[in-house]
C-alpha cells in the first residue's frame, strides 16, 4: 500500500508542497493547521546594510524595504524578486550559513523580516533588528485531515509548532517526516516511524517522506 501526504503548512506554501510532492509521484492530501495573518510594521530608524527573510511569508513585506536581501530557500528569493528586489543572495536551508554569507559580505546590521514562531540563531557579532511582519493562526481542521488519518497518512512536519499541534490533535501512534532534528524533538516521542529530512527544505523532506510511502 503506497500511503499519502499530509501537508499541514500554511497556504500559499501547503499548495507548493503539495505539487513537488505530485511531481515524486505522491499522493498528497492538503490540510493546514494554520493560516498566516500579516502584521503592521515600522522600518527601523537607522536603515540596515541588508534584509534577512526567511519565509516566503516573511517575504512578501519586503517590497516596502528594497535592499540588498539573504533569503532562506529558493521559494524565499523568487517570492523577494516578485515583490521587486534584485539583489538576493539564497542559501540552501537554514538561517546560520545566510549570517555566515552576511559577515563573509562585510555587512553589520541586518534587518529580520520573520514571523511569530522563529528559530533562535547565532548572529555572528551582527547586528540584527527583527520586525514580525506575520503569525500563523491556528484553523480548525479540515475534512481533508480526517480523511487522512484514516489512511494512515505519512504527516510532513515543517514547524516545531506543527509538530505539536498534530501531536494534540492525531496522537502519536503515526508516521512523521520531520523538516530539522529541532522539529523532530518537538514532536516528542512514541511515533510509528520518524524520519529527519537530510536538509532543511521542501525537497528533502519530500524526499525523506517518499521513502516511508512504500
Amino acid at each position: 500500500m503506497t500511503r499519502p501526504v499530509l501537508v499541514l503548512r500554511p497556504q500559499p506554501g501547503a499548495d507548493a508542497t503539495a505539487a513537488r510532492a505530485r511531481a515524486l509521484g505522491l499522493e498528497p492530501i492538503v490540510a493546514p493547521l494554520f493560516t498566516i495573518e500579516h502584521r503592521d510594521w515600522t522600518a527601523p530608524a537607522e536603515p540596515p546594510d541588508a534584509l534577512l527573510v526567511t519565509s516566503a511569508n516573511a517575504a512578501r513585506a519586503a517590497h516596502r524595504l528594497p535592499l540588498p536581501a539573504y533569503a532562506v530557500g529558493d521559494a524565499t528569493a523568487a517570492r523577494l524578486h516578485a515583490e521587486g528586489l534584485a539583489n538576493v543572495v539564497t542559501g540552501p536551508g537554514g538561517v546560520q550559513p545566510l549570517i555566515d554569507r552576511a559577515v563573509a559580505d562585510g555587512c553589520r546590521a541586518l534587518l529580520h523580516l520573520a514571523g511569530e514562531d522563529r528559530t533562535p540563531f547565532d548572529p555572528r557579532g551582527l547586528r540584527i533588528e527583527t520586525r514580525i511582519v506575520y503569525a500563523a493562526v491556528e484553523a480548525t481542521p479540515s475534512p481533508h485531515f480526517c480523511d487522512a488519518l484514516a489512511r494512515d497518512a505519512i504527516a510532513v512536519l515543517h514547524s516545531a509548532r506543527a509538530a505539536r499541534r498534530f501531536r494534540m490533535l492525531a496522537g502519536p501512534n503515526r508516521r512523521i517526516v520531520a523538516i530539522s532534528p529541532a522539529v523532530a524533538a518537538a514532536a516528542g516521542p512514541g511515533w510509528a516511524e520518524v524520519a529527519i529530512a537530510e536538509q532543511p527544505i521542501d525537497a528533502a523532506l519530500l524526499a525523506a517522506a517518499a521513502r516511508l510511502c512504500h
